[in-house]
């Protein structure tokens, strides 16, 4: 107490200037008192006059406050009053309006005071959920009548009657014609669409000149017709491909019709029965026109990388997908496959070394492509590694086989290895995958400057870009068929060893489930060449032969199957199972009567559910399973969803199923 005294007087004020002509007064006492008399008497008056003209302007300054907070409380009241902006106060807890101005009332219609009443009664789509959330800015526009809103406001703690709570006070800015305006400039941005017959040779073949033109008029009319709503500029750029200009408008409209032009030209046949498919890349929301059409460019490369018949939309950051449902046709030339041979060739001849990478937990469709891709390298005399993960997989047995070969003596690498091993001109294939995330090293994949890719799956929206050369043929059955379609180009039967033509027979039997799905003449075609080359069928077969362990678990999984919808049968296992136990409980769910479609969920080890899917019938899993970010094809699809349970997972799963369904 006494040290809170001391320091007070010790204070730099005027108290303690007094203090100290007094203490000069006592000094003065010692030599003189008249003097030290005179002294105290001045510092008294001195002190006297300090404490009134004190007094006085403490009243003047309180009276100067009293004055402000009055003058600040009209001014805050005439405010919110007069306001320019419509101000609402009401609890976010219950939506009870406190308080509104004028100019609120105006823009709600009322005629008098919205007290008692419930905000959101007033203006139906306002929602307080951001201001409780601790935002100032409402995030979307509120609609009052025919005007347009952007709300802002803030929150204030109360405490009434001991309970706590919150009011809100929103302020709200009328945006109407900035909208407008907005909304006029997005819609009139320019879309560009390029539109391909996907089959333009193949309908046109053996046709007379006559048939022909015909059929390209049916198909310009049918075209004119769906783009005519549009008032854009469309014209014919190639014999087979249209350039349409529209604005965003307009784009709406043609998904809500779900591209209907896809079914009108479908229905354009020639003499032999085969229908005309049509493919649309559409670009928008580019900077400039250039860019539009480079986006319609890679979308319609992306829809015929998918099979065609399909429209793909892509701006700036992915892309969208309509259509796609119907199955591939297969191609009647081999132009393609000749050509691509060729310049595979010409690459692995110039390449200082070649590897080959397929996906993770290779398969033996992925070991077969594999397989005949080292054969190619070693007819040119380049060195080849096969890169291979860690761990037992499907194709284990068929990797132990090759490795036992002297021509495959230290061809398997680690990734690791592998990209130690890797300069700027070797070469890297990769097979039976066109996604970079789904490779076993995407590491050695951004380290190689030279990439080639063979795949049949489906594209999806992220693949493999800029690759150098790019044998991409969703109508192919399997990555083993496009590999052993490039070696009859390459290399005569008597260069294939016998393990390499089974690995790529047992690849081709893998994915047409022995020659009965997804086959045409050309799979039969390349498996002749294989026989031819010494493959042996009775040790392929061998390669599909189950353990007694394994066959129990697969009818375990069979077991749990239920039908969801119509010929769709939904599996699915709470325990880890292994892969091609699942795979197999699909494949086999579609012998059952009444089955045409199945799926197979169960999670793995690393906390992933993993799903299997197949179909025979009109159901595209690979799109149902794209919802998942899965991929595949139309017959044959898988996905990994981490992060979920089963359960979860299934949920998702069947709205998948039921969103395609709506669609179709």
């Amino acid at each position: 107490m006494r040290k809170n005294k001391l320091s007070y007087l010790m204070e730099p004020s005027l108290r303690l200037y007094f203090v100290c002509l007094v203490v000069f007064a006592g000094v003065t006492a010692l030599f003189s008192i008249p003097a030290a008399v005179a002294e105290i008497a001045v510092v008294a008056l001195l002190y006297l006059y300090f404490r009134r003209s004190n007094a006085v302007r403490q009243k003047e300054i309180l009276k100067y406050i009293e004055s402000v907070t009055c003058n600040m409380d009209t001014a805050t009241k005439d405010t919110m009053v007069n306001a320019p902006l419509p101000m609402v106060i009401f609890r976010p807890e219950n939506d009870e309006v406190i308080w509104s101005n004028d100019r609120f009332l105006q823009i709600t219609g009322e005629r008098e005071h919205l007290f008692d009443t419930k905000l959101s009664v007033a203006v139906p789509d306002f929602n307080s959920r951001w201001l409780m959330e601790g935002k100032t800015e409402c995030p979307h526009e509120i609609l009052v009548g025919e005007r347009r809103f952007q709300v802002f406001g803030h929150l204030v703690r109360t405490a009434e009657q001991g309970v706590r709570g919150y009011l809100a006070t929103t302020y709200w800015v009328d945006i109407t014609d900035l909208a407008s305006v907005r909304d006029e400039f997005y819609a009139s941005r320019p879309v560009v669409a390029i539109l391909t017959v996907d089959n333009y040779e193949e309908v046109m073949k053996g046709m007379s000149d006559n048939a022909k033109s015909a059929i390209r008029s049916e198909i310009d009319d049918r075209l004119a017709q769906w783009v005519a709503p549009a008032q854009g500029v469309f014209c014919r750029y190639e014999r087979d491909r249209y350039l349409f200009l529209f604005e965003e408008r307009y784009l709406a409209q043609f998904q809500e019709g779900k591209f209907s032009i896809l079914d009108t030209v479908r229905q354009v046949t020639n003499s032999s029965g085969i229908q005309a498919t049509l493919s649309i890349g559409i670009g928008r929301d580019g900077d400039t026109l250039g860019d539009l059409f480079q986006y319609a460019a890679l979308s319609v490369e992306m829809a015929l990388s998918r099979g065609g018949d399909q429209v793909v939309i892509k701006n700036r950051i992915n892309f969208e997908f309509y259509g796609g449902r119907t199955k591939e046709l297969e191609k009647r030339t081999k132009v393609k496959s000749r050509v691509m041979a060729n310049a595979l060739g010409e690459l692995m001849a110039d390449a200082s070394m070649v590897f080959v990478m397929g996906h993770k937990f290779p398969d033996l469709d992925c070991i077969g492509a594999a397989a005949g891709v080292c054969a190619m390298a070693r007819k040119k005399g380049a060195p080849v590694h096969i890169v291979r993960e860690p761990g037992v997989n499907p194709a284990s047995e068929m990797c132990d086989r090759l490795a036992a070969v002297p021509e495959y003596k230290d061809v398997f690498l680690s990734p690791q290895d592998a990209i130690l091993l890797a300069d700027s001109n070797c070469l890297l294939v990769v097979v039976d995958t066109n996604r970079p995330e789904q490779v076993v090293s995407q590491d050695l994949l951004e380290a190689v400057h030279k990439v080639a890719v063979i795949d049949h799956h489906r594209r999806a929206s992220s693949y493999i870009a800029d690759a150098a050369l790019n044998f991409h043929e969703p109508y192919a059955s399997s990555a083993s068929e496009l590999s052993t379609e490039l070696l009859q180009y390459l290399l005569e039967p008597a260069d294939l060893l016998k393990i390499e033509a089974e690995a790529l027979l047992a690849g081709i039997a893998l994915d047409t489930k022995q020659f009965t799905m997804r086959t045409g003449s050309r799979t039969f075609e390349a498996a002749a060449f294989l026989r031819r080359s010494g493959a042996d069928t009775g040790d392929v077969k061998k390669l599909f032969q189950n353990d007694l362990e394994g066959t129990i678990a697969k009818y375990d999984i069979i077991q749990t199957a239920r039908l969801y919808k119509e010929g769709i049968a939904v599996a699915r296992v709470d325990h880890t199972v292994g892969r091609i136990t699942a795979a197999q409980a699909a494949d086999e769910l579609l012998n059952i009567s009444g089955i045409d479609t199945s799926f197979v969920l169960f999670p793995d080890q690393e906390g992933r559910v993993i799903l299997s899917a197949r179909s025979m019938g009109d159901v595209n899993v690979q799109v149902v399973l794209e919802k998942l970010g899965g991929g595949g094809n139309a017959a044959t699809a898988g996905a990994q969803v981490p992060g979920k349970t089963v359960d979860e997972v299934t949920k998702l799963l069947l709205q998948a199923i039921d969103q395609y369904l709506e669609n179709e």
